[in-house]
């Protein structure tokens, strides 16, 4: 018997054919005896490369003519990167599937000399044609990019159009300096680079012009992505019952749930690619739907959905925010410093749980080829302060939602058995990395100790009054310090990650995970 041939429409770019072609694999593996073709497809957006296309008249760049294809049947169905679809399609086709989304997340990518730029105090030049880039990229590298000197003044920015395929695109940071074409760095989908690491043709093109090089990537809180940004939309002719049946096997519904979302805040904006407009929704286990959605020059929002709706806070409410306590003391550890500076100059990764797990006089013999990530933005920044490249962050949602990311084989990011934890004495356990080293703990000084107890008493804010009703408690160290002084049935709350892992460890009763310390506050109307 002859097996079943499906014609499938794709853009000629290696990108396009790499993702069409994982597509097909997938397809052909859920479907014994289906051998799929691919069918390369040239769009009007391939042929404009020399302006943005949010200067051109018109849409549908992308899929114009792969529309054609499929609707006059020269193919059976077509495969979109889902942000290039029009917010209006035909009824004539019929989106199908929409698979299991890539990371949405945009990443930077830098000259191999930019560390020496940056310490030199040199303007940056960074390519992109996308207005919500160039409204969201500039402002985060000010802050981010590591500081040639203590007290310097954030790196200056100046954005410039880019356009053409991926490979272009990153031939642009290996030019010569001083050469018309050269940038200091460009903005990707994390997406399309992953896939083309993926495929045999792509990979080999990826380890010539992308690992070698500095990166970024952009944290969704403060630069969401392009509304579907990182997932698939495929289309077959609506008539197609067969096609869109076989289609229907790699349908994931939490992607197309996310990217209904985004895309309905896109078209009460009217839609278009000239919109200055990120919206990026993801699904976290145990703690629900997070939403981040940022607007022109304006601050990054987050919209949550708990797994389960919270009931409103009943009676009085006396609240505490650990969030906002005055913070204990805390003394450097000797031995864990003298094993931090022993391991640094070696390490091939490291993840810095607080700036102040850092020691100071450490940061000049950190590998220099090191890989260093953080929890989130205030750890970041403050080591980028201190000169210090970082390539990316927890989001403040714990490092087990973080790991799956730094195993993505685009990254080429060492084993967690090979990366070096830096934290505080409480937090060191529960840990799968490979070297972790307290090098804090909180003062044991019973001065200090005492006087805080009698702060605490009084109601201020260094500590929670005996009758506090509800807490947001910032950190393990925290807890452990004030544990004893909350009498009765108090409600308890905490962001994701080692704290709300300590606490369900030490069996607290009334246990709520919220995204930040913000949406407790709000939920309590505070």
């Amino acid at each position: 018997m002859r097996p079943r041939v499906l014609k499938l429409g794709t853009r000629r770019s290696a990108l396009a054919r790499a993702q069409s072609a994982a597509v097909a694999r997938e397809l052909e593996q859920y479907h014994a005896g289906l051998e799929v073709e691919l069918v390369g497809i040239e769009t009007r957006g391939d042929r404009i490369q020399d302006r943005p296309l949010s200067s051109v008249e018109g849409k549908e760049f992308f899929t114009a003519e792969i529309d054609t294809a499929l609707l006059d049947g020269v193919v059976d169905f077509t495969v979109h990167s889902y942000k290039d679809l029009s917010l209006e399609r035909t009824a004539r086709l019929r989106l199908a599937a929409v698979p299991a989304r890539q990371r949405p997340h945009d990443l930077v990518i830098f000259a191999r000399d930019v560390p020496e730029r940056l310490a030199g105090g040199c303007e940056l030049v960074i390519g992109t044609s996308s207005p919500r880039r160039m409204s969201f990229v500039p402002d985060f590298l000010q802050r981010m990019l590591p500081r040639a000197a203590a007290g310097a003044a954030p790196t200056r920015i100046r954005l410039v159009d880019l356009r053409g395929n991926v490979d272009s695109r990153l031939r642009r940071l290996h030019e010569p300096r001083g050469s018309a074409r050269q940038l200091d760095g460009i903005v990707l989908a994390f997406a399309g680079l992953a896939r083309l690491w993926a495929d045999e043709a792509g990979r080999p093109l990826l380890e010539q012009l992308f690992r070698p090089l500095p990166r970024m990537l952009l944290p969704l809180s403060a630069c969401p992505a392009a509304p579907a940004q990182g997932a698939l939309g495929i289309e077959c002719r609506a008539e197609d019952a067969h096609t869109a049946q076989l289609l229907t096997a790699i349908d994931h519904a939490a992607t197309r749930r996310a990217v209904d979302c985004e895309r309905a805040l896109l078209a009460e904006r009217g839609g278009g690619c000239h919109q200055r407009f990120g919206a990026t929704q993801i699904e976290v286990p145990d703690l629900g739907t997070l939403l981040y959605l940022r607007e022109g020059a304006g601050e990054a929002q987050l919209r949550w959905t708990p797994c389960v709706p919270l009931a409103a806070p009943q009676g009085a409410i006396h609240a505490w925010d650990g969030s906002r306590a005055e913070r204990a003391a805390v003394e450097p550890i000797a031995t864990g410093i003298a094993s931090s500076l022993q391991c640094l100059p070696g390490t091939e990764a490291l993840f810095v749980a607080h700036a102040r797990a850092l020691p100071q006089d450490a940061d000049a013999l950190i590998n220099s080829g090191a890989h260093i990530w953080v929890p989130g933005l205030s750890t970041w920044q403050r080591l980028a302060e201190r000169g210090l490249w970082v390539e990316g962050c927890a989001e403040g949602l714990g490092f087990a939602l973080l790991e799956p990311l730094l195993r993505e084989p685009l990254l080429g990011l060492p084993a967690l058995a090979r990366w070096t934890v830096l934290t505080h004495e409480d937090a060191a356990g529960g840990w799968d990395a490979g070297q972790v080293i307290a090098t804090y703990r909180q003062r044991e000084d019973s001065a200090d100790a005492a006087a805080a107890a009698d702060a605490a008493a009084a109601g201020d804010a260094a500590g929670p009054p005996v009758d506090a009703t509800h807490l947001y408690w910032h950190s393990s160290a925290q807890f452990e310090r004030w544990r004893t002084r909350v009498r009765g049935p108090a409600q308890h709350a905490c962001g994701p990650g080692k704290t709300h892992q300590h606490l369900l460890r030490a069996r607290v009763q009334n246990l709520q995970m919220f995204p930040s310390a913000d949406q407790w506050r709000s939920w309590l109307a505070l």
